[in-house]
């Protein structure tokens, strides 16, 4: 399966519920052991939000090797392959590490809740 990120989202991948969409569209080709390939090919902006929900999510469902494995980005600029990187970093850590997850757990939850880190 190939995706053109512009054909779903336009010229930005920067929204939650587009990464929501993205992670919802191919978790169960890489699920079902199938290669997956998202073509970012003139996307001008993308954020770290939409990465968090589509490709960190799918780091909690699919072990990292298989991650590697099945999913192919193509023509993602150094900075986005940066942002995807720390993505998958931080969400390796995350499942790794309980005290880590325990802190950003609550770091998340005080945030939803309105509340001031300082």
């Amino acid at each position: 399966m190939k995706i053109s990120m512009t054909d779903i989202f336009g010229i930005r991948c920067i929204a939650l519920s587009d990464g929501q969409r993205l992670h919802d569209m191919i978790i169960g080709e890489l699920k079902d052991g199938k290669r997956v390939t998202l073509d970012f090919s003139g996307i001008k902006q993308f954020a770290s939000p939409f990465f968090n929900l589509s490709i960190g999510q799918i780091m909690t469902e699919i072990s990292e090797g298989e991650f590697r494995k099945l999913l192919s980005l193509e023509n993602l600029d150094e900075t986005g392959i940066f942002v995807v990187e720390q993505v998958i970093s931080n969400a390796s850590k995350y499942h790794a590490d309980a005290d880590y997850k325990k802190i950003v757990d609550e770091i998340l939850d005080r945030q939803a809740k309105g509340e001031d880190e300082a």
